[in-house]
């Protein structure tokens, strides 16, 4: 299975090797699926949708939470044809969110209204990379 969501302990791990104190960017790599996938006896899975769609939705809601942490978009792109990758390795958007720390990341992501819209994220991709790093000398 191709990895969408963070697996918890995996999750909880890799952010204690992270500064608390520092900035953050997360870089996600994401591959949209054809149609949205979304639970059975959801309301969205009413009235069908492509991936690109359901993420669209996913970020109209996502982006006042990454504002509301102090977060803020710091580039948004089409992914071209890689030039050092593996040949079954393709992206769909590339994603760069700058947030004022690992913490402030943690807290946006443990909200409860936060994780009630993931839903459209999830079902949106069939395929994700979600990589923190430091700047520089950080």
């Amino acid at each position: 299975m191709k990895p969408i969501d963070p697996d918890p302990g995996a999750f909880s791990e890799a952010l204690k090797t992270l500064p608390k104190d520092k900035p953050v960017v997360m870089l996600n790599l994401l591959a949209f699926r054809d149609q949205a996938a979304y639970e059975a006896d959801s309301e969205e899975s009413s009235v069908p949708c492509s991936g690109r769609e359901a993420y669209a939705r996913y970020s109209k809601l996502a982006i006042k939470h990454v504002a509301g942490c102090g977060g803020q978009v710091i580039f948004m792109g089409a992914a071209q044809a890689p030039l050092v990758a593996p040949a079954d390795e393709k992206w769909d958007e590339v994603l760069l969110v700058r947030y004022p720390s690992i913490e402030a990341f943690v807290s946006m992501v443990m909200n409860p209204e936060y994780q009630q819209l993931a839903r459209h994220r999830t079902a949106a991709l069939a395929e994700a990379r979600l990589i923190p790093m430091l700047e520089a000398g950080a």
